[in-house]
Formats: C-alpha cells, structure tokens, sequence
C-alpha cells in the first residue's frame, strides 16, 4: 500500500482515485470544489476542499511524507504547472502530473515532474493499435518496450517454445498463454503450443507489432 496526494479531481482524477483505491492505497484527494469534495470524501482517507496553489496550505500536508503526489489538473494549464513545481519545492518525493500536448510535457519536467501522462493520447493510441494491429490488448512499458496479447500463429500448433526458438528467431519473449479465461505462467522451453490461444508477449513494440502483422500461418 503506498499514500497518494492525488490534487483535482475532475473526470480522470475520479478515474484515477477509484482504481487507486482498488489497489487498496492510501489516497488523500484536493479539489477547490466544495460540492466534488463533500460528496468523494467518504471514500478517502482524506479529502481537501483546497486550492493547491496555496502554498501555505500545501505546506500544512506534509508533502514529503506521501510516496507519490499526483496533479490531474485538466482544465487549467498554468495551474497544473505552478502546482507541480510548489510540490517539488515542499520536497515531493515523486511528482506525476497530466499533460494533453507534447509542450506541456516539456514545460512540466523542466518544473518538477518526475513522470508525465497523457490519458487521452495513451487511450487512443491503445484503442488504435488493438483496432488495426490483431492486437488485443496493449501495455507500453516505456517508449520502447511493451506487452501486448495477441494471436498465436497456426505454424505453432504443436510446436514446443524450445523448438520454435522464439525469443533469437522473432525477438520476443512469451510470458504467459490465455485459453478462454485461463491464464497459464511460468512457461518452460517445453511447453508445447496448443490451438486457439493468446500470447502474453514482451519486447520491444516494433517488433511486437511486425510479429502481430506476419499472422504466421
């Protein structure tokens, strides 16, 4: 379990507070809305009706004793900005702010940021790849590496991992199947290839995704 600041909570700050408490975290939420406020607190450890471009106020939450500060200010650019940087300066251990554009990315890194999200650009490119790409689902690991669920080859049927070399041959790295429901891990170089499954894959996405368009046969 870690503790969250999480400050504003418009639509994704809702989102993001319901699937981190999911996760059974500590969360501490902040919102200048009174009515937002008073009708989410009792889902939280604890609610702020707050601005957070109060320094004063800031400082009374001790800042640096939260694992992770979150600023998903949406609506106010130069909010979100000044915010990001007052956390950093009260000693924010791990600043994650929301960005909409590429220059804003740039503005919050160079005043705090340690990460940077892009919830509707990260929605649209997922939703575009598992659309056009045989993908069916996707997790980008970092801007070069990711996990995606896609088919498995009818050339594999009854073929071991061993035997098809597949980490040398296609660059990849099968981390677990899907059959149905089902959910088989800890694969070893014999296991053999049933039909009809989806693979758990790891690598760099390029190659994921010239793999998922061969659609080896």
């Amino acid at each position: 379990m870690k503790s969250i600041l999480l400050i504003g909570m418009g639509k994704f700050g809702q989102l993001l507070g319901k699937q981190l408490l999911k996760l059974k975290n500590e969360v501490v939420i902040v919102d200048k809305n009174e009515e937002i406020i008073n009708r989410l607190a009792s889902s939280y450890a604890s609610a702020k009706i707050m601005n957070a471009l109060n320094t004063e106020s800031l400082q009374m939450m001790d800042i640096p004793s939260y694992d992770s500060c979150v600023v998903a200010i949406g609506d106010d650019f130069q909010s979100s900005l000044e915010v990001t940087s007052l956390l950093k300066e009260l000693g924010a251990k791990h600043v994650v702010s929301r960005a909409t554009t590429q220059i804003q990315r740039k503005f919050l890194l160079r005043n705090g940021a340690d990460e940077v999200i892009y919830p509707d650009l990260d929605i649209a490119e997922k939703v575009a790849i598992t659309l056009t790409e045989h993908v069916h689902d996707y997790i980008e690991i970092d801007p070069k590496y990711s996990v995606m669920e896609i088919d498995s080859p009818t050339a594999w049927v009854g073929k071991s991992i061993a035997e098809l070399n597949i980490r040398k041959k296609y660059n990849l790295n099968v981390l677990a199947v899907r059959i149905g429901e089902e959910t088989i891990g800890d694969l070893t170089p014999e296991y053999v290839f049933p039909s009809k499954v989806h693979l758990l894959v790891f690598g760099q996405t390029t190659n994921l995704l010239k793999f998922s368009r061969r659609r080896i046969r």
